[in-house]
């Protein structure tokens, strides 16, 4: 398959289009003085390529729309064979007559494609102009006297007011950049760098490339990739990470994803350094709860927002996709599905989607980055960058530097440029290009939108117009103003927000700034560059010396000491709404945000947890906590701002991307929290009554969903549609539920008698409870039981027997086909034998069937063989493994001469030793049920004999 963005195949049928604009500029090149012969063709070439690829971009869907009308109006003939046809329709587009024939469906077409050819033919002719004239001024940027042009390459990064891009530039004295805007803001934070250098005492890595600034444009130094040369070069190189971190948040630097950072050596260098004190404005109401919006405000304009820390987008398009400059780990970024030529060369071309391995950066030291091992370096050079600023400030030195930056002109971007491109597409599709008016109009609307829900994006009908206009030329719209002025002059002579001196609002934020907290959220985004959710690092083994005395005493402290943890940390809003601010994982991958409505680690979690200590301290089971009570209530009301969000968006017809329908993630999960606390009596009377308007969610959920699975996918819908069923004694529910496993059988691939489901990621399908076949499997079995349909049941048991196949004896485990690096086989309850175990019990608690005692028994083998004393959490630590081995225990298939009792006074006593841990960096909170401390209290308040808490490891488990 050819991507559209690729000019093979129809770059031919695209010349005619730029071939009389391209000989205007070759006769322009010649009139100008000091440009010769091969330079001018380097000049062509690269405009050529450039319009090439622009015009491609733009153009490609239309093309192959009209080569399937020709090819179904005959227009291609009828001899020959389909790329015989294909050869004629190129043959035929290469011709101007065909594009003047377009003009009558597509009014505007011809128009917006002179726009693009002129507008960058003048940009060409500007630089080859600049070039002639500053040839000798450059000289300080190249290895030696720069000599003759030899090549040129527009287009690295988006074009701009007009055309405008930045270029490479290669010439006989080496290689430098031509950046079409001024260049004084890099030379300001290089000065800026050096007085930072000199009070910091010793020399700091981090560094910008030399520049040449010409006013409106100038040149930069090109900075080489360069792999560390050993291990003190790495160190410096991650030091340098922290000490960037300080700086941009000083500076209200953003925007620095990894193709503005580069790896050279023990340097890390921002070779981009244009958006610089970006203003920040009050969060706009997310109709989530003040204390949602508290915890958003609270984080943008920290360290998280610089772009420099890994984090996951959640655009279409960046779904999952790490961009930033710490982060783009290689082998840990999602396939990106991007739109294709499928079958080209033949009449019979369509587009189509492919996916794709998101590109490879330059922003890492090594081929193989070990960021957790270097992680302490960041946090080490942003503690010591911090001091030096605020002894700079202290001794009144700071605020001067920042005054250096007065004049500089500044980028701001109030919109993501991935949702630029995306409209830009839409404008650019053949249904637009023939009702502009409609497309525009459209655009209009989703700009407005936008601008609704963030703060910083342009309202002003105007603006989005002249934005819109951008997009139309094949530009992204650029916002820009001096620090010292602070209004932003956008596209076509248009201004956006008030004046205000952007370095003294940096300034106050920065001293206002709480860097205790910003360094834990440093601390806890290095999860967020790995994309396994049971991901941890590499820590040794919790050695305890257990006690047993006195435990349910203790038990109670710690369970008590984790609860008065989750509520020092909440932040409340005066609405009665609670919000925190920790990693979360979700569908995109892990980021340090609010959290969600989620049960595996949001807000539902916690409101099943404070729920659940309410029951169990009423109950004399766990010690009372101040607080809970509040805790809550606020947990509760904070989903029901959610639910009202989303039915209120319903009714205003917004169009909403369908919700997960998983037991953890999305509709599922919502139907468990309130069926759980109807059961418990804590949902004041309501909880049927929400469950039942939740399911309504979950035909869309299941019909959007691609990833099956139990987590977040189809098979996590069935089991609380089942619950649901029983609780009302609605019939309907179970018929919703086999339409689900119906799905979920079609789209199994089937090996024999064995059934697995592929992802993107791992076509080989996946074993494992929360993501593979064994989840799967055990949805499906319970539904046979509810339906009385042997096909969903014939389905579960294809899934355990491809489950069943991964054993391996050698191991004495089930293999995790996820191919982690060092790990052939997990004892977690996400991805291996804890969650195979007891998957298998919940379906035959009274080992009936002759291979459940047997598989509980390798599941306990091999959990007790490696899988505890590595961290506390459920989702993949000893509170969760700790249930298995129980039930093993029970079932007496345990390890042998080891009590429950025994696995309570370890996890009580590694908790009095070394504080809940859930398997990240130890300085990081994380309230989570599943993969944080929060499920280490829920596990200790089930231990007690007398609890009847329901298992939280599987939904609906007694």
């Amino acid at each position: 398959m050819a991507s559209v963005a690729d000019a093979r195949g129809f770059e031919a049928s695209l010349g005619c289009l730029s071939s009389s604009a391209l000989d205007g500029l070759a006769a322009q090149l010649r009139r100008i003085p000091g440009l010769d012969e091969r330079e001018r063709e380097a000049v062509l070439a690269a405009t050529r390529a450039s319009l090439t690829a622009v015009l491609h971009a733009k153009l490609g869907r239309l093309l192959l729309l009209e080569l399937n009308a020709a090819r179904v109006t005959g227009g291609l003939g009828e001899d020959g064979s389909a790329e015989d046809r294909w050869e004629r329709f190129l043959e035929t587009a290469a011709q101007r007559d065909f594009w003047d024939g377009l003009s009558p469906h597509y009014p505007g077409l011809m128009a917006r494609v002179r726009r693009i050819v002129d507008n960058r033919c003048a940009a060409s002719k500007s630089f080859a102009q600049r070039w002639a004239d500053d040839r000798s001024r450059v000289r300080a940027l190249c290895a030696r006297e720069p000599g003759e042009l030899r090549s040129l390459r527009f287009g690295a990064g988006d074009s701009h007011c007009g055309g405008l891009s930045v270029a490479v530039v290669e010439c006989a004295g080496g290689a430098l950049l031509y950046k079409p805007r001024s260049l004084a803001v890099d030379a300001a934070l290089r000065g800026f760098l050096d007085a930072l250098a000199h009070e910091h005492g010793a020399a700091m890595p981090i560094r910008v490339p030399r520049v040449v600034d010409r006013g409106e444009y100038g040149w930069s130094e090109f900075v080489a990739h360069r792999h560390a040369d050993g291990e003190d070069e790495l160190r410096s190189f991650y030091l340098g990470i922290g000490h960037w971190l300080a700086v941009m948040r000083a500076v209200g630097g953003t925007d620095l994803h990894a193709e503005n950072l580069i790896a050279h050596g023990g340097h890390p260098v921002v070779i981009d350094c244009e958006t610089l004190f970006t203003p920040k404005l009050p969060v706009l109401a997310s109709g989530l709860g003040e204390a949602h919006d508290r915890a958003v405000d609270l984080a943008s304009g920290t360290v998280l927002n610089i772009g420099l820390l890994p984090a996951r987008g959640g655009s279409l398009g960046w779904r999952g996709v790490d961009n930033s400059a710490a982060g783009m780990l290689p082998g840990q970024q999602p396939k990106m599905s991007v739109p294709g030529i499928v079958g080209a060369g033949s009449d019979q071309a369509r587009i189509g989607k492919q996916w794709v391995t998101a590109p490879v950066s330059q922003n890492h030291p090594s081929a193989e980055p070990l960021l957790h091992r270097y992680w302490p370096q960041v946090l080490q050079g942003f503690d010591e960058a911090v001091a030096t600023l605020q002894r700079m400030d202290a001794g009144g030195r700071l605020l001067p530097q920042l005054q250096a930056f007065a004049d500089c002109r500044v980028r701001v971007v109030p919109r993501a440029s991935e949702a630029y491109a995306e409209i830009g597409r839409m404008l650019w599709h053949p249904v637009s290009l023939h009702d502009e008016a409609k497309a525009r109009r459209t655009a209009h609307e989703l700009l407005a939108k936008m601008a609704a829900n963030v703060a910083i994006a342009p309202s002003d009908a105007e603006v989005i117009e002249a934005e819109i206009d951008d997009l139309i030329d094949g530009d992204i719209p650029l916002f820009a103003t001096t620090v010292r002025d602070g209004r932003l002059q956008g596209p076509r002579g248009t201004a956006w927000l008030a004046p205000c001196d952007l370095a003294e609002a940096a300034l106050q934020r920065w001293r206002q700034a709480d860097f205790q907290r910003e360094r834990r959220f440093i601390s806890a985004s290095l999860i967020s560059a790995y994309a396994n959710d049971g991901w941890t690092q590499d820590t040794p083994q919790l050695r305890v010396d257990a006690r047993a005395d006195a435990l349910d005493r203790r038990r109670r402290e710690q369970a008590a000491r984790i609860l008065g943890r989750m509520i020092e940390h909440a932040l409340f809003g005066a609405d009665g709404s609670v919000a925190w601010i920790a990693p979360s994982y979700s569908p995109a991958g892990w980021a340090v945000q609010p959290l969600n409505s989620d049960i595996f680690n949001g807000v539902s979690g916690m409101a099943l947890l404070a729920g659940a200590y309410l029951r169990e301290a009423a109950a004399g089971r766990a010690d009372a906590v101040a607080g809970m009570h509040e805790l809550f209530a606020a947990s509760v009301r904070t989903l029901k701002f959610a639910e009202a969000r989303r039915a209120e968006q319903r009714r205003d017809r917004v169009k909403l991307r369908p919700r997960a329908p998983g037991a953890y993630f999305g509709v599922g999960a919502q139907i468990w929290t309130w069926l759980s606390l109807a059961r418990w009596g804590l949902d004041g009377g309501e909880g049927l009554a929400r469950a039942r308007a939740l399911a309504e969610d979950v035909p869309e959920a299941v019909a959007a969903d691609t990833l099956n699975d139990l987590l977040m996918g189809s098979a996590g819908a069935i089991v609380p549609l089942l619950m649901l069923a029983r609780a009302t004694g609605d019939t309907a529910y179970v018929d919703l539920a086999s339409e689900t496993g119906d799905r979920l059988a079609e789209r199994a691939q089937r090996d024999g008698e064995r059934l697995y489901w592929t992802h993107e990621r791992w076509p080989q399908g996946l074993g494992g409870y929360s993501h593979g076949a064994t989840g799967i499997g055990w949805s499906l079995l319970h539904l046979a039981r509810a339906s009385g349909h042997e096909r969903h049941d014939a389905a579960g048991r294809g899934a355990f027997a491809f489950e069943d196949s991964l054993f391996d004896p050698d191991l004495g485990n089930w293999r995790d086909l996820r191919m982690l690096p060092g790990v052939p086989a997990s004892t977690a309850w996400c991805h291996g034998s804890v969650g195979i175990g007891l998957a298998r019990v919940d379906l035959d608690p009274a080992f009936e069937q002759p291979g459940t005692r047997e598989t509980l028994r390798a599941a306990a083998a091999a959990t007790w063989r490696a899988g505890l004393g590595w961290n506390h959490c459920v989702c993949h630590g000893d509170a969760g493994n700790g249930e298995l081995l129980g039930l093993a225990i029970d079932a007496g298939v345990g390890p042998a001469g080891v009590t429950k009792t025994d696995l309570l006074a370890e996890l009580v006593t590694g908790l009095e030793q070394h504080g809940p841990y859930s398997g990240g960096p130890r300085e990081v909170f994380s309230p989570a049920l599943l993969p944080g401390i929060g499920g280490i209290a829920y596990q200790l308040l089930r231990a007690h004999p007398d609890s009847d808490l329901p298992s939280i490891l599987v939904p609906g488990m007694a």
